[in-house]
């Protein structure tokens, strides 16, 4: 007997599992809340070094150096930021990935495939244009990668000033879409800028990326055991010339990320939640204001859009991310024969597309990579960064204002909760207990309206009595005869009131 095969088209974007919907609020709640604190970052390192009095501040704080010369840690502020701090975020960014990996939509390789066709197609695309105006101006090939990585925080944070109400599985795309660009961007910079290495910091390093994951597994606990240790892969990795964010991304991917009998949440959930207010409300902040300070003139602005490297560092943002997304979308719905979810337009996919073009944090941190040696060409790339990421921003608010009343009416719908249980409505659709609550709330509410009916009659029938006391026994009979009819329905065969 041939079973029939399901020919119900998938949904692209269609509504999230409770679980889900639950981790993306909980997750994009506390970035919102940090990419705010980027965008309060980024404005101050661009002040701060711009105000004639304290551009030179500014300098003096960002080349300081600390921190034990002995072991090779002797580094500028700004320097441990972008490889100290940001091995906090690419720790979390670890996290999320393991979590994608094996209790979220990428564990579907159905559903997976949507989110990692477009992460890769809205990659590539920015690196060709980058790459072809480049070639075209006769500028250095070396910042391909720049414009490769969105900035989730910060495009968040958009979201969250121009007050979108984005629906829930979009934001979900757009968070599963930075998470497979974060690791591909962590490969990039393994793979294209790790010059030399030293193979015996290297090994010390995966020894105890080991001692980690051999902790883990033996059930161990304690904070005090996994700092330490957790310091010491990270200076060993640095010291081995790979990235020392390497290390921070290694050691988020060995943590446990589904639940066992007896556990409301993993240990990789439980530690995620401990740590990432800390990568976003204070590490990615801090490296923005460290590499954000950028001198911005006219000269300076107007060399952004005038030099190859620099004006494909902007096309890459713009309208690389925003071709290569909306097209890795549209062609994985097109050749799985998925349908976009009714409630949504393509234009809608497009908007979210530009808003990845936002490319902040990873972008200055590879551009930063991508031109070491030359600081005059490392402060225009940081700038066409904010420039790029500025247009992009602007070109994603217009695009979603325009449609902001639909999203509008459908944050509504997922968020209904008549009978108040804290589950949405939308959720308990096939649950019969939902309907018996709703029947008794509608019945409380009925007998309500009678009563206050009823109130508002009499209330009407002593007033008459003040104004027309004849008569009046006999329209009270009436009225109680009325309000009877009304309450108990029509009599039997002769149709007298009941």
């Amino acid at each position: 007997m041939t079973v029939p095969r399901n020919t119900t088209p998938r949904k692209v974007f269609g509504r999230l599992s409770l679980p889900e919907r639950n981790f993306v609020a909980e997750a994009l709640r506390t970035e919102t809340v940090g990419g705010v604190l980027l965008l309060v970052a980024a404005v101050s390192a661009l002040i701060w070094a711009n105000v004639p009095g304290l551009h030179h501040s500014y300098e003096s704080v960002s080349h300081f150096h600390l921190g034990p010369e002995a072991l090779g840690l002797h580094l500028s502020v700004a320097h441990w930021a972008a490889d100290g701090l940001l091995a906090i975020f690419f720790f979390v960014a670890g996290i999320e990935l393991k979590r994608e990996l094996v209790a979220g939509d990428l564990k579907d390789p159905r559903a997976a495939a949507l989110p990692v066709v477009a992460a890769l197609c809205g990659m590539a695309v920015p690196a060709l244009v980058y790459t072809l105006t480049s070639l075209t101006g006769g500028g250095s090939l070396g910042g391909w990668a720049v414009p490769t990585a969105t900035d989730i925080a910060f495009a968040l944070a958009v979201l969250a000033v121009i007050g979108t109400s984005l629906p829930s599985a979009l934001r979900a795309f757009l968070l599963t879409l930075a998470v497979v660009d974060d690791l591909f961007a962590i490969l990039i910079i393994a793979v294209f800028f790790t010059s030399t290495i030293d193979f015996v910091a290297l090994g010390g390093a995966a020894v105890g990326l080991l001692a980690f994951w051999l902790l883990l597994r033996g059930g161990v606990h304690g904070w005090y055991l996994y700092v330490p240790l957790a310091l010491v892969i990270w200076a060993l990795m640095y010291n081995s010339g790979v990235h020392a964010t390497i290390a921070g991304v290694a050691m988020g991917l060995m943590l446990r990320c589904t639940t066992r009998e007896g556990e409301e949440h993993s240990p990789g959930e439980r530690i995620e939640h401990l740590v990432r207010p800390l990568s976003a409300g204070l590490a990615v902040p801090l490296f923005a204001l460290f590499s954000a300070g950028v001198a911005l003139s006219g000269d300076a602005l107007g060399d952004v859009f005038g030099k190859p490297e620099t004006l494909g560092v902007v096309l890459g943002l713009v309208v690389g991310k925003a071709v290569g997304i909306f097209g890795g979308t549209w062609l994985t719905a097109r050749f799985t024969r998925a349908s976009l979810s009714e409630d949504l337009a393509w234009a809608d996919v497009f908007a979210v597309a530009a808003l990845a073009g936002i490319g902040f944090t990873v972008s200055l941190l590879i551009g930063e990579l991508a031109f070491d040696g030359d600081a005059v060409l490392t402060d225009e790339v940081k700038a066409s960064v904010l420039v790029g990421s500025l247009i992009a921003a602007t070109l994603a608010t217009v695009l979603l204002k325009l449609r902001n009343a639909e999203y509008r009416r459908m944050w509504e719908a997922e968020e209904r909760d008549d009978d108040l249980d804290g589950i949405p409505d939308v959720y308990e659709e096939d649950d019969p207990a939902y309907h018996l609550r709703m029947a008794e709330i509608y019945d409380g509410k009925a007998a309500e309206h009678r009563r206050r009916a009823e109130e508002i009659v009499r209330g009407s029938d002593r007033e008459e009595a003040r104004e027309n006391p004849r008569g009046q026994a006999g329209k009270e009979s009436d009225t109680r005869h009325g309000l009877a009819e009304v309450t108990g329905g029509t009599g039997e065969e002769d149709d007298r009131p009941a």
